[in-house]
C-alpha cells in the first residue's frame, strides 16, 4: 500500500510538472517523457564503460578511417544547417541578444516551415506535421547529442580507452538529458544562444577532425590547429557574458529561469577549465598537468558546449 501511494504521489507530481510544458513538442520523437532517452543514455554508458571493452578485449581495434571521415563531415554539415536555422528562427531575425523570451506561438518567426515527416512510432502520431522552427531546431540540436555519442563508441571500437574518461562520458550523457527539459519547456529565447555558438564551434572542430582522419597527407591543411583552443575559450567567454546579462536586468520575465542558471554554471565551469589549461599550456609553456591529463577534462565533451583540447584524437 505504501509503495502504491508513493507511485501515485510521484505520478501526481510529474503530471503537475509536465502541465507547464510546451504543447507543441509533446508528440515529437523522444519528447513524450524522459524515460526513452534515459534508457538510451543508460545503454550508452553501459556499452562504453563495460560491454564494449569486454567485447573488444580479445579483438584488434577496428580501422574506422572511412567511417570517421564520413561521420565528421556529416556532423559539420548538420552543424552548418543548425547554425542557419538558429539564425533564421531568431538570432538573425529579431532577437535582441539581451532579454529574449521563448515564443510559444505559431508566428512567422516561431514557425518557419511546415513539413510532413514520419518520425513517430505510435499510430496516432504517424504522419504528423513537424514544425521546423526555433523549437524544432532546438529539438534537432538535442537529437544531435545522441549522434555525437558515436564519438565515444568509435573510441571503444578502436580501443582508444584513454579517451573514454569520466568527464567525457558524463557530458555526452548529461547534455541530452538536460536538453530534453529545454526542448520540452523552453525551446527558444536567450537560452539557445549557447547552442548556436556550439554549432559554430562544431563546424570548425569537426572539420579539423575530418581532415585529421584523412591522414598525414592533409596535415598541411591543419596550420590553424593552434587557434582551436582560442576559439573554444572565446566561446565560453561569449556564453558566460551573454547569459550573465540576465542577472543585471531589472525586468526580464524569462519563462523558465532555471535554464539560465544551468547555462551560466556550465559556462563558468568550462571558462575556468580552459583558462587553467591556457595558463599551464601556453603562459607557463608546460604541458597540461598530469592530474588533468588523467581526467582528460578538455576532451571533446560536446555537451551544452564543446570542450575539446585533444586535437589529435584521430591520429
Amino acid at each position: 500500500m505504501e509503495i502504491f501511494n508513493l507511485k501515485t504521489s510521484v505520478a501526481h507530481i510529474y503530471d503537475e510538472f509536465i502541465q507547464n510544458a510546451d504543447s507543441r513538442t509533446e508528440k515529437w520523437l523522444l519528447m513524450s517523457s524522459p524515460l526513452p532517452q534515459t534508457i538510451i543514455i543508460a545503454a550508452y554508458i553501459y556499452f562504453v564503460t563495460s560491454l564494449g571493452p569486454r567485447l573488444m578485449e580479445n579483438r584488434k581495434g577496428f580501422d574506422l578511417k572511412g567511417v570517421l571521415i564520413i561521420y565528421n563531415f556529416s556532423v559539420v554539415a548538420l552543424s552548418l544547417y543548425m547554425c542557419y536555422e538558429f539564425v533564421m528562427s531568431g538570432w538573425g531575425t529579431g532577437y535582441t541578444f539581451r532579454c529574449d523570451l521563448v515564443d510559444y506561438s505559431d508566428s512567422p518567426q516561431a514557425v518557419r516551415l511546415l513539413i510532413n515527416v514520419n518520425l513517430f512510432s505510435c499510430n496516432e502520431c504517424l504522419n504528423r506535421n513537424f514544425l521546423l522552427q526555433m523549437a524544432a531546431t532546438c529539438w534537432l540540436f538535442y537529437f544531435s547529442k545522441f549522434i555525437e555519442m558515436l564519438d565515444t563508441i568509435f573510441f571503444v571500437l578502436r580501443k582508444k580507452y584513454s579517451q573514454v574518461t569520466f568527464l567525457h562520458v558524463y557530458h555526452h550523457s548529461i547534455m541530452p538529458f538536460t536538453w530534453w527539459f529545454g526542448v520540452r519547456f523552453s525551446a527558444g529565447g536567450q537560452g539557445t544562444f549557447h547552442a548556436l555558438l556550439n554549432c559554430v564551434v562544431h563546424v570548425i572542430m569537426y572539420t579539423y577532425y575530418g581532415l585529421t582522419a584523412m591522414g598525414p597527407n592533409y596535415q598541411k591543411y591543419l596550420w590553424w590547429k593552434k587557434y582551436l583552443t582560442t576559439i573554444q575559450l572565446i566561446q565560453f567567454v561569449l556564453v558566460t557574458t551573454h547569459i550573465s546579462q540576465y542577472f543585471f536586468m531589472e525586468d526580464c520575465p524569462y519563462q523558465f529561469p532555471i535554464f539560465i542558471y544551468i547555462i551560466g554554471l556550465y559556462g563558468l565551469i568550462f571558462l575556468f577549465l580552459f583558462l587553467n589549461f591556457w595558463y599551464h599550456a601556453y603562459t607557463k609553456g608546460k604541458r597540461l598537468p598530469k592530474v588533468l591529463q588523467a581526467q582528460t577534462w578538455g576532451h571533446h565533451t560536446n555537451g551544452v558546449m564543446n570542450g575539446n583540447v585533444d586535437h589529435d584524437k584521430y591520429q
